[in-house]
């Protein structure tokens, strides 16, 4: 074997020993709500990296923060959200995030969003010395909204919030890395919560990211439609969401998200509410 093809075989080894690492290590991205996890979604791996060589019991104990920013354009409504978020883990097991969203245009008609979230990893990826053992999580996510939109007369509550349970499973036995992540949520949501929150309803959450390159991620991201129960007005519910993204991993710091995303159509009324096309971009950093 000549010497270029050594390098170049220890070149693609290195690319996917370096993909496995990031992804392993806890994805480092924050949902727009706020938790670790990805545009919709959280994922089973909890936030936060911890320090190589912790010089205490609290850099032993405590992760690093990592903080998001998202910009959100749903073009077809002229509507643009802006969400910063921050989150961190506990022990490897217990993560804690806070999200706060802004969405409109302009003043008075602003809508400003609070999310708390907290996220318990209940099995460690590869348990008990495996190699097909998923990481799995349970989580809730308390939600308020300062709009009075539907809270009037419609009847929907500005407080609410989701749980969750989440498998998230890294496999590396395919030619190229791939991620894969889906639960059950339960939520009392509408559009997100930034309209308000009404009965519960259980959906389903899931994702699929494959790893090209050992700095870049690429995927599918769903969320199926909640429906919150009858009101005055009729049916509330939501459409299903979806989104595809492109993630790359510019350091072991710093990670930039380009999304697509569709939720529903705008015109299907208040029994499945969608606000259309999005384009969202988002920085995120991991202290």
């Amino acid at each position: 074997m000549n010497n270029t093809v050594k390098h170049t075989i220890k070149t693609a080894l290195l690319g996917a020993v370096l993909a496995v690492s990031a992804v392993q290590a806890g994805v480092p991205l924050n949902s727009f709500q706020g938790t670790g996890g990805l545009g919709y979604n959280p994922i089973a791996y909890v936030a936060g990296s911890y320090a190589s060589n912790p010089t205490n019991k609290f850099e032993e104990l405590v992760s690093r923060p990592q903080v998001g920013l998202w910009y959100i354009s749903f073009y077809e409504e002229s509507i643009n959200w802006t969400a910063a978020s921050a989150s961190f883990s506990v022990a490897k097991r217990l993560e804690l995030s806070y999200g706060y969203g802004v969405i409109g245009n302009a003043t008075p008609d602003l809508i400003n969003t609070h999310n708390l979230g907290a996220k318990y990893n209940l099995i460690p990826e590869n348990s008990l010395d495996t190699k097909w053992i998923p990481a799995v999580s349970v989580g809730g996510i308390y939600k308020h909204t300062s709009s009075d939109l539907l809270t009037r007369g419609v009847g929907l509550k500005k407080d609410g919030g989701d749980f969750y349970a989440v498998a998230s499973k890294l496999i590396t036995q395919t030619p190229l890395p791939v991620l894969i992540s889906g639960g059950l949520l339960a939520t009392d949501e509408y559009v997100y919560g930034v309209l308000g929150h009404g009965n519960y309803d259980v959906t389903g959450i899931g994702s699929i990211t494959v790893l090209p390159l050992s700095n870049v991620g690429v995927g599918v991201e769903y969320k199926q439609g909640a429906d919150i129960g009858n009101s005055a007005a009729g049916k509330l519910g939501n459409a299903d969401y979806w989104n595809l993204h492109v993630a790359w991993f510019v350091n072991d710091s710093l990670s930039v998200v380009a999304a697509y995303g569709y939720t529903g159509d705008r015109n299907n009324g208040l029994d499945e509410k969608g606000l259309g096309q999005a384009l969202a971009l988002s920085v995120q950093y991991g202290f």
